[in-house]
């Protein structure tokens, strides 16, 4: 099987940015796990499906058609040919994609079309479930984490340079709102695989994050 590195987390650590670079840098095939939760709420609202009719939600996950490009800036993703990055990073669709991701026949829709993305050479899984459910087998796994503080501030930063308004309080409740609803669920809550690494971006640049995968990826002889 294909050589597969998952980096899970929580939203705002930095996850997506460090695993867009590593697939570009490698070759490799890349998954944002986060984002099909977020394009599967964004389509199914889009539908007009209510987020808590776990048959109907799951139809419209197990239909979606999704591609991800490394991007040195990120990733790019795109729907049914439509460019939908900047729409499923608001904090509504966040709100959107952490509601379905609590329904067990989405997850159960999303599980075989997340494994499908394991081609050669290599896979990046980026997500919250990566290294315990999805891939346990995979060959580095990570735990990316940060302060809901230093999280929520990135997130605003962000929101700002693409002209959105956005409260920093705000944004650091629903970061820890979010946390805890992740954690706690009863499906594949937000925690480390027993064998993964965890690291602290709180106070490292996203290029220290990098080399410090990198080096991960080294040392167990994938590339």
């Amino acid at each position: 099987m294909a050589v597969v590195i998952t980096i899970d987390g929580p939203s705002g650590a930095g996850k997506g940015t460090v695993c867009a670079r590593l697939a570009e840098q490698l070759g490799w095939h890349l998954l944002d796990s986060g984002a099909l939760y977020r394009i599967t709420g964004l389509a199914a609202s889009r539908k007009q499906i209510a987020l808590d009719d776990d048959a109907a939600v799951a139809a419209v996950a197990a239909a979606l058609d999704v591609h991800f490009e490394p991007l040195a800036t990120g990733v790019q993703v795109m729907l049914e040919g439509e460019n939908v990055t900047d729409t499923i990073r608001t904090e509504k669709v966040g709100s959107l994609a952490s509601q379905v991701a609590a329904l067990p026949a989405v997850r159960a829709a999303l599980l075989q079309r997340q494994r499908d993305f394991r081609l050669t050479p290599g896979l990046i899984a980026d997500g919250r479930d990566m290294g315990t459910v999805v891939f346990p087998n995979a060959e580095v796994k990570v735990f990316l984490t940060a302060s809901a503080e230093e999280r929520g501030r990135r997130r605003y930063e962000q929101l700002l340079d693409k002209g959105f308004n956005a409260s920093l309080p705000a944004l650091i409740e629903d970061i820890r709102a979010r946390d805890d609803r992740d954690s706690n669920r009863a499906v594949a809550p937000l925690k480390p695989a027993d064998d993964a690494i965890t690291i602290d971006s709180t106070e490292l640049t996203i290029d220290q994050v990098c080399e410090h995968v990198a080096d991960l990826v080294r040392k167990a002889g994938l590339v």
